[in-house]
């Protein structure tokens, strides 16, 4: 199996409207699956309601990758994701993401911080991978 990176989760998750969540899940995240954003831990089943959340929120949107980094397990990255809300306006966010592959190379773990660089407010809370 190729490893995963960053463009091919989010455009899975969030970007390609006709696959079904779960199998994006399972194509790019480990059933012991963690993360942890701006501090807060969570686990596989509140990443997934997460994701299904941002789903119903969003109509569109982008990732731009600045830098990424590999290192055997380890992968690291930069990148800015656009988002175009249904109602219409758009929400930009930078994140800074630490990550362990498993051997599958899925992601096993997530670690990152999240700016808000355009936006409402609120958008701030949605974050990408929590």
């Amino acid at each position: 199996m190729t490893s995963t990176d960053i463009t091919r989760a989010i455009n899975d998750l969030l970007f390609t409207p006709g696959l079904d969540l779960t199998e994006a899940i399972d194509r790019h995240f480990t059933p012991d699956y963690r993360q942890r954003t701006n501090g807060v831990w969570s686990d596989r089943t509140s990443f997934t309601q997460h994701m299904t959340r941002l789903r119903s929120l969003i109509r569109s949107g982008h990732l731009e990758v600045h830098d990424e980094l590999r290192d055997g397990p380890r992968y690291a990255d930069r990148h800015t994701v656009t988002l175009v809300h249904l109602d219409g306006h758009t929400s930009r966010t930078e994140v800074y993401l630490f990550a362990e592959l498993a051997p599958d190379g899925r992601f096993q773990r997530v670690e990152e911080t999240t700016l808000l660089v355009t936006g409402q407010p609120d958008d701030g809370n949605l974050g990408l991978i929590r």
